[in-house]
């Protein structure tokens, strides 16, 4: 009886006793106080800094991105000036960006992939070769590894009247690679449209293929037919429009080359740098996925008949995949980060132009904020990327 009066009495009071005892009162309470405090926080640095900077005498805003830029840039994927506009700038070094990190992607994963399965070799050469290189990268800071390609390679290759010749009319020398350029003729917009049709007919067999393998259990040549349709229907589409391809060569003068496409040291020292580097990380990343596999799947292989070389293609690989994906996003997300490094060569990222915006204009905070924007952006594309394939390659519950 009187444990029913005590309870009459709390709930006599309003509630107000019940509902700070409620969990899940007490948790959007929490919530919004976070929320709250952040905002606070929030407000205080952005009214803060408006004050400094109207203190100061500078304006703020992204105004200034359509004024000219006023400095030259030196490797650049689209058409670019000293009499563009900021803009113009920031996409130049965006686009650098995105291609030092694209082009150190896939090359870390390719190095990564065969170190990391050399490890595991039973030859014992191979497998101390890959441990050292892997024991050496992995213990060096990225900008060393930066100015060891940069100063310890590339400057010392010889002078522009003494480029290496390289098969297909292309040079090498300490003022980067030269190559022959492709030049396209009309029509050739046809090729990139007959690419993407051709996978996407590849993508309906595959899904084709798979149905009628789950339905009947009769295996269908995926591979075989969709590396035919994406080579041969590009191709068949380039020989009808007549090969409108012709190439500009370099030409060796006595001081310097002429023509083609060149490839600038900084570019080459950043990517070789970022990829090597990265490289030691995964192959360890692998290693270590191969070996979380069971070590029955191997023996069964064997007792099946199957090679050693088929047995780590199409059973020890797929499976390790499961395992390797989740660290490999990370080292993906820090090869594209550590591109920032490229201001210590002098290559135009997004960093090294945004440093020289921030020089000329004194936008301090807009620049810094659009890097922000930037990294994050391509930060969250490459997780949600990975992601999807994560996904993909997951076990299905039954």
């Amino acid at each position: 009886m009187a444990g029913k009066g005590l309870r009459a009495q709390r709930s006599g009071s309003g509630g107000t006793t019940s509902l700070l005892y409620d969990p899940k009162v007490r948790g959007i309470f929490y919530q919004v106080l976070t929320v709250a405090i952040l905002a606070l926080f929030v407000w205080i640095i952005v009214s803060n800094t408006i004050h400094n900077l109207q203190r100061s005498n500078i304006s703020s805003g992204f105004g200034f991105l359509k004024g000219r830029a006023g400095f030259d840039v030196g490797q650049s994927l689209i058409a670019y000036s000293s009499d563009s506009t900021y803009g113009r700038a920031l996409i130049v070094g965006i686009l650098n960006t995105l291609q030092v990190a694209i082009a150190g992607i896939i090359t870390a994963s390719i190095i990564g992939f065969i170190v990391g399965i050399a490890r595991l070799s039973s030859n014992w050469l191979i497998s101390k070769l890959a441990q050292v290189y892997v024991e050496i990268f992995r213990n060096l800071p990225p900008l060393l590894v930066i100015f060891f390609w940069y100063k310890g390679v590339i400057t010392i290759l010889p002078q522009a009247r003494d480029s290496l010749d390289l098969p297909f009319g292309s040079y090498l020398n300490n003022r980067g690679l030269f190559f022959p350029k492709a030049i396209w003729g009309e029509g050739t917009w046809l090729m990139p449209l007959a690419l993407l049709v051709s996978i996407v007919i590849t993508v309906i067999i595959y899904r084709w293929a798979k149905a009628r393998q789950a339905r009947t259990g009769q295996p269908f040549r995926t591979g075989i037919t969709g590396t035919l349709l994406i080579i041969g229907l590009p191709l068949a589409t380039f020989l009808a429009l007549g090969s409108p391809l012709t190439f500009d060569y370099p030409i060796a003068g006595r001081f310097n080359l002429s023509g083609g496409s060149v490839v600038a040291p900084e570019f080459l020292s950043l990517y070789l740098a970022l990829s090597f580097y990265t490289a030691s990380f995964i192959a360890e990343i692998v290693r270590g996925g191969i070996k979380a596999v069971a070590g029955g799947q191997t023996e069964a292989a064997s007792a099946l008949g199957l090679r050693p070389s088929t047995t780590t293609r199409l059973i020890i690989i797929p499976q390790a995949m499961r395992i390797i994906i989740p660290p490999l996003t990370s080292q993906y997300l820090n090869l594209t980060k550590n591109s920032s490094l490229a201001v210590a060569v002098g290559y135009a990222d997004i960093v090294s132009v945004g440093g020289t915006m921030l020089n000329q204009t004194g936008q301090a905070v807009e620049v810094v904020a659009i890097w922000l924007v930037i990294y994050l952006s391509l930060s969250i594309t490459t997780a949600l990327v990975m992601n999807w394939f994560n996904a993909k390659m997951a076990l299905v519950e039954r």
